[in-house]
């Protein structure tokens, strides 16, 4: 189906449905004023050149309108999270009321612990992947401690077996057999940052249900990237950021996702500010506590303008290609950029990312045996941006929105050329 040829590359490029995003995107460049290979979108996405319009739009309504422009800017301020949530609840699968953009991830999981994970001494525990992304783990461990408990007791870890680098779902399966009564909530990343695997999300949310559980997502490396299918996953909650796949800026906005079951349940606990109340009466301020149904509900405070001014311009690009075309385009460059290793003929070289396109998103999680990050500081002198996880692990993730099958081609032209 591939082949290993440059000239191979650029006639899929000419073929590409999508080939016209990648000039919508600023690229970094090197000395000579050429774009560097970046491949780098599942650690800070490239910033889409109508970002700057879109905030000095912002800025320009700020300067000449002053606190008016809540309700007379050009998109009025004051439900200005509202212009993202559509194209936000299409990238990952839900309803709009179940979406809402805000605060940053961990403070979003937080959030959502409040209100589902509710300890008691006979179902307290939580599940989480064992190589979870750090912040996931301390947000965990916290919530765990805040009511009372300890993570040695409350904390149950789902991990490889010994010898693998990948999660089975039968082992977690064997896990909820055996402690299913005592946890309270399975936490997962839906896509590992580590090994680029993508878990079966409704499985495990069946799974967690089965026994009473709550069950939540992290999709940091998922939202942008994978097609979660969230409403029709079932999951209570998830959260993820939009800096990443989604492009908004560094440090930029979270998202949160809460089913719609929950949508009318104003007595589930929760961490409660004026953003979340009813908006017709938000602005007289003797009300007691009014909460809005949906996501929107959870909202704290009003919502940062400029930042989701960066958001707005990535998701206008994300409405007009579409996650259908974007997720089809990037089963095929990672498919030809795991097709190339293979065709390097190099014993070092292993992914330990699935082979199976419906097990993982964009990322390839590339082990170099006996490598150490030299490796990675030379393909960065090399024109290449990637990404350098310890041991010994290059994670390479094409974007389908900017990146080209060249720049895949050229990836792997460059790696090949340092280890010979």
């Amino acid at each position: 189906m591939y082949q290993n040829t440059l000239e191979y590359a650029k006639q899929c490029d000419q073929q590409d449905p999508l080939k016209a995003f990648r000039d919508e995107f600023h690229f970094p460049k090197d000395a000579s004023g050429k774009n560097i290979i970046y491949l780098c979108g599942n650690s800070l996405g490239l910033q889409p050149k109508k970002t700057a319009s879109y905030l000095q739009e912002e800025l320009n309504d700020w300067a000449s309108l002053g606190v008016e422009g809540h309700t007379e800017a050009k998109h009025p301020w004051m439900p200005y999270h509202e212009f993202l949530t559509d194209s936000m609840a299409k990238i990952v699968g839900a309803k709009p009321s179940e979406v809402v953009i805000m605060n940053g991830l961990t403070a979003n999981l937080h959030f959502m612990m409040v209100s589902f994970y509710n300890p008691t001494p006979q179902r307290h525990k939580i599940i989480i992947e064992s190589d979870a992304f750090p912040s996931d783990k301390y947000a965990v461990q916290s919530q765990i401690k805040f009511h009372g408990y300890h993570p040695a007791d409350s904390l149950i870890l789902w991990q490889p077996r010994k010898g693998e680098e990948l999660c089975r779902f039968e082992d977690l399966e064997a896990i909820m057999k055996e402690h299913g009564n005592e946890v309270a909530l399975i936490m997962i990343g839906s896509t590992n940052y580590y090994t680029g695997q993508a878990f079966p999300l409704k499985k495990i949310t069946q799974l967690g249900h089965e026994y009473g559980a709550k069950v939540g997502f992290d999709l940091a490396h998922g939202a942008g990237n994978i097609l979660p299918n969230l409403h029709e996953t079932g999951a209570d909650f998830a959260v993820w950021c939009t800096y990443k796949y989604i492009n908004s800026g560094p440090g930029s906005l979270g998202g949160c996702f809460v089913h719609e079951r929950h949508a009318h349940n104003p007595d589930l606990n929760r961490f409660a500010g004026w953003w979340g109340h009813n908006k017709k009466t938000r602005f007289n301020m003797r009300h007691e506590f009014d909460v809005l149904p949906g996501a929107e509900g959870w909202q704290q405070s009003n919502p940062p303008i400029l930042s989701m001014a960066a958001i707005r311009a990535s998701l206008d690009l994300f409405e007009k290609a579409g996650m259908e075309n974007l997720r089809k385009k990037s089963v095929l460059l990672t498919g030809y950029l795991e097709f190339l290793l293979g065709e390097m003929n190099d014993q070092r070289i292993g992914v330990i990312t699935p082979r199976n396109p419906e097990e993982r998103g964009a990322q390839l999680s590339i082990q170099v045996k006996n490598a150490d990050k030299s490796l990675h500081q030379k393909l960065t002198e090399a024109g290449v941006i990637s990404d350098w996880r310890e041991p010994d692990v290059i994670r390479v993730a094409p974007a389908p929105l900017y990146n080209s099958f060249e720049d895949v081609y050229e990836f792997v032209n460059r790696l090949k050329h340092l280890l010979q």
